[in-house]
């Protein structure tokens, strides 16, 4: 018998059908096991020995690998052809190692870079050994992201409070979205105009030319910046009559775009498909696991994670034929294509993503795979074919019409597509193509005259740099060498979990918080985040992969230095901190405002200086004179009338400096009613703590967003004071909908089901009809996030649930949270998780009582936590874990 480990459930699916009864295919869900989340984990003292543990599933997997290899002949460790991949094999085989469970069983690696039957069996007869160099490399990065975040983390909590941690490569790519959002607010708008001309050959055809010349001197952008220059611009032009100077015909070629690779999928399928990074990895990934299709599981794409750019012979060769059967001979060129990849790390880079068969159309699968599946298997589909088609033929022609002094020129340009080759497959949409590219001219010749008919000048404004989308951010990643593919998704998801980021029109903006710890670090730490530096230690970890540089020599030249920044940094006061986010942070704290005098000069009393503060919920201004006055506003775009009048804890600029509880009035029985200010916010409150029962709370009712905690007076608190309120009876279910606020803002309640509402919603206001079509469309999200895996054998659906929060499996009020590396579960493996495992042993005192949380009985003490399992789950260690 042979035991082969795979990383997923689905995987092992595959593998077991093509392998057949000789073999036993297990999962070990990703890696089996990791540093744990403590400080001394990765240890520089001692040549950064690394201490693992074997997570909770990670146990449980190990346990069953170990008792399916004892005896066993060999074991295939067969996951992932990458860095990851042979990591996890790693884990395990060290794990069987470190327990004296592998005996004599034989132990091989096999890769491969499809799930498909051939692919496998021909990987199965050519086996070889670890890649240690490949190891070394992971090692490499996790130790260093481990240091960074154990050793910054820290210190962050004592400078900067609200910011959780940093990263290595997390911390760059947030100082890119940062310094964007600088770049916007510091942006000027420029007033340039433009000048159309629509023209008449001598047959009467038109077409369309534009000002490009006065005074025999080509016109830079900004050459006619206001309307009288454009007028007088026009007055010319009218005044003269144009011929055609010079034509300029050319035949030119576009070639197709290369298959993808995992950066350029993720841009494309964000661009097109409007997918994110990790949506899309997630569904390739599935993609290359394989779905069932006419009783059999086959992978329908290489391996998604890679660098490579090459195409496999008998791929290329498959390409071709199915170009000429479908297309035509046309349009398969003379010689196949071949691309080059510019990674330098060849044990990392594979085969670009393509399908593995190009014969599987997507019309032929898309019934086998859910809706962005089949469009992202259509996308890879579509790039890979046409990469392999022949090039697009135009034919491109540039005139210049000038008058006859030469004073005044003219250029129209037209394009008219000869042969479309790819283009018939693939339309990739370049951001450089011009409308005029694809307008046609007329037949003219040189010395014909042509007429005027009308004269459009338009204005126009510069525009500042936009915002970072996920696909422009990884693009600029790759462009500068930061990160690699396979982390890119991780690392944006990492900056919006910890709420340094938010995704705005599908654009990148920075917190406050983000923006923050930006410029701490890039004051403070500037040589580790420097994107020159980050390059170049990718490029010494790739060196490790391949076997050029030493892991440890690579981590010893980090640490050093690091570290003593890190000291260094640990020396400064707070005052020494605040002080130059003032001054690097003064455009976003301290805007000026036109007559308005100093911006820092406090509005409440006369000679106060405001500053940066730091506080327990995070930085907020306030006046040099406190406590003498107590006037505060919030940090960040709210403060300088960009992004509103809302501050963190939802108080505007004008209210944080009014003194509360703020009275409002009496009701009927007497009671007095207050606006007060608590941590979340503010609210009203009636009556007063009795002293004498201090557990009994008065009525209180949050302040929903659109109400002033300075303005609001009696009539309005008595209407929210006698919150909740019935909406009306659902039309479906004839049960009531109950409008209500609470601590995360005001929402509609209908049976078990919570909708916030959105922020132009009237709490007060909202009627039935649209409170109906708010709980539709919050239903139609959930259905969209979660899918049914299967039926419960003892009743009910299992549901593969997608939040904010991340993946959940439920069943029923049971629920289980995926960790960010699990694959997508399959139905057995969904009830294996929900399934409670059994005690290790006979007598070892764990009870299902004790599994639910029952009491246990009062005279039994509770063990003491050891130091090490403290430290575990002690506020700073479970912080300090950081993600590249």
């Amino acid at each position: 018998m042979k035991v082969v480990v795979v990383e997923s459930p689905s995987k092992a699916v595959s593998l077991g059908k093509y392998l057949g009864p000789d073999y036993r295919v297990l999962a070990s869900y990703g890696h089996v096991r990791d540093l744990p989340a403590k400080d001394g984990s990765v240890k520089p003292d001692e040549d950064f020995a690394m201490s693992w543990e074997l997570a909770d599933r990670g146990s449980r997997q190990m346990r069953e690998i170990a008792k399916a290899v004892k005896g066993a002949e060999t074991l295939v460790l067969a996951t992932d052809p990458d860095r990851e991949g042979e990591a996890i094999s790693w884990h395990v085989l060290e794990s069987l190692r470190g327990q004296n469970q592998l005996g004599k069983t034989r132990v091989e690696r096999v890769t491969f870079n499809e799930v498909t039957k051939q692919s496998i069996l021909k990987a199965f007869t050519k086996p070889r050994e670890l890649d240690q160099h490949l190891i070394q490399a992971y090692l490499a990065r996790r130790a260093l992201d481990y240091l960074v975040g154990f050793t910054l983390s820290p210190l962050l909590w004592r400078k900067l409070p609200g910011c959780r941690s940093a990263g290595r490569v997390q911390s760059v790519a947030l100082r890119l979205i940062a310094e964007r959002e600088s770049e916007i607010e510091r942006f000027r708008p420029q007033e340039y105009w433009t000048i159309e001309v629509q023209m008449a050959s001598k047959q009467g055809q038109g077409f369309v030319a534009r000002l490009n010349q006065l005074d025999g001197r080509k016109l830079d952008k900004f050459d006619l910046n206001n309307q009288a220059s454009a007028e007088a611009a026009v007055a010319r032009i009218k005044a003269a009559a144009f011929a055609v100077a010079k034509l300029d015909p050319k035949t030119v070629q576009r070639t197709p775009p290369p298959p993808f690779t995992t950066s350029t999928l993720q841009q494309e399928a964000s661009r097109k498909l409007g997918l994110s990074a990790t949506r899309t990895m997630q569904l390739a990934q599935r993609l290359y696991e394989g779905v069932e299709l006419k009783g059999e599981n086959v992978g329908l794409i290489t391996y998604m994670r890679t660098d490579g750019l090459y195409m496999a012979e008998e791929a290329l060769t498959s390409a071709r034929q199915h170009i000429g059967k479908s297309y035509g001979d046309a349009y398969v060129p003379e010689q196949p294509r071949r691309y080059k990849s510019k990674a330098k790390n060849v044990q990392e880079a594979h085969e670009a993503i393509r399908p593995t068969d190009f014969s599987r159309t997507p019309e032929m699968v898309v019934r086998a795979l859910e809706p962005d599946a089949a469009r992202l298997y259509d996308l890879i589909w579509r790039r890979a074919l046409a990469s392999q088609m022949a090039a697009a033929v135009m034919d491109q022609t540039g005139v210049d019409l000038l008058n006859p002094d030469g004073t005044v020129g003219l250029r129209a340009t037209g394009m008219v597509m000869r042969f479309d080759g790819y283009l018939k497959l693939y339309q990739e949409g370049r951001d450089d193509e011009s409308e005029e590219e694809n307008r046609a001219l007329p037949p003219l010749q040189q010395g014909d005259g042509v007429a005027t008919r009308d004269i459009t000048p338009s204005q126009h404004f510069t525009e500042p740099p936009p915002r970072y989308s996920e696909a422009s951010l990884v693009k600029k990643m790759e462009e500068l060498g930061i990160g690699r593919p396979s982390t890119y998704a991780s690392i944006i998801q990492v900056l919006q979990e910890r709420n340094y980021v938010r995704l705005e029109k599908k654009r990148f903006v920075p917190e406050d918080r983000g923006r923050l710890l930006a410029s701490f670090l890039t004051n403070f730490f500037h040589h580790y985040v420097e994107y020159d530096f980050t390059a170049a230690l990718e490029n010494q970890l790739d060196d490790v992969s391949g076997g050029g540089l030493a892991w440890r020599q690579l981590l010893r030249d980090f640490w050093q230095p690091f570290k003593a920044a890190v000291d260094e940094a640990g020396k400064l006061t707070i005052t020494n901190i605040l002080d130059s986010l003032n001054e690097s942070l003064a455009p976003l704290i301290f805007p000026p405002v036109e007559g308005k005098g100093d911006p820092r000069q406090c509005p409440v009393c006369d000679d106060g200086r405001l500053s940066l503060k730091l506080g327990k919920f995070g930085a907020f201004v306030g006046c040099s004179n406190y406590p003498g006055c107590a006037f505060t506003r919030p940090f960040g775009a709210a403060a300088n009338g960009q992004g509103g009048e809302e501050s963190l804890d939802g108080a505007s600029i004008t209210e944080r400096a009014v003194g509360f509880p703020r009275p409002l009035g009496t009701l009927a029985d007497g009671q007095t009613v207050a606006v007060h200010q608590g941590p979340y916010g503010f609210y009203l409150q009636v009556g007063q703590v009795d002293p004498a029962n201090p557990s009994e709370k008065p009525k209180r009712v949050s302040l929903p967003p659109n109400a002033n905690a300075q303005t609001i007076d009696m009539a309005a608190a008595e209407q929210l004071l006698r919150l909740p309120r019935d909406v009306g009876l659902h039309p479906e279910s004839k049960t009531m909908i109950i409008a209500n606020v609470g601590r995360f803002g005001p929402y509609l309640k209908h049976e078990d089901k919570f909708v916030s509402l959105p922020k132009n919603e009237d709490l007060m206001a909202i009627g039935l009809n649209r409170a109906v079509v708010l709980l539709a469309e919050a239903a139609e999200k959930r259905a969209a996030n979660q899918t049914i895996l299967g039926q419960h054998p003892d009743g009910g659906d299992v549901v593969l649930q997608k939040s904010r929060f991340g993946r959940i499996v439920q069943w029923g009020k049971k629920r289980i949270r995926l960790n960010k590396t699990d694959p997508e579960p399959t139905f057995e493996a969904a009830i294996t998780m929900l399934t409670p495992a059994k005690a290790s042993r006979a007598g070892s005192g764990k009870t299902a009582a004790s599994k639910t949380g029952a009491s246990k009985p009062a005279t039994r003490k509770a063990p003491a936590k050891s130091p090490a399992k403290a430290a575990a789950k002690s506020p700073r260690a479970r912080a300090a874990k950081t993600a590249e």
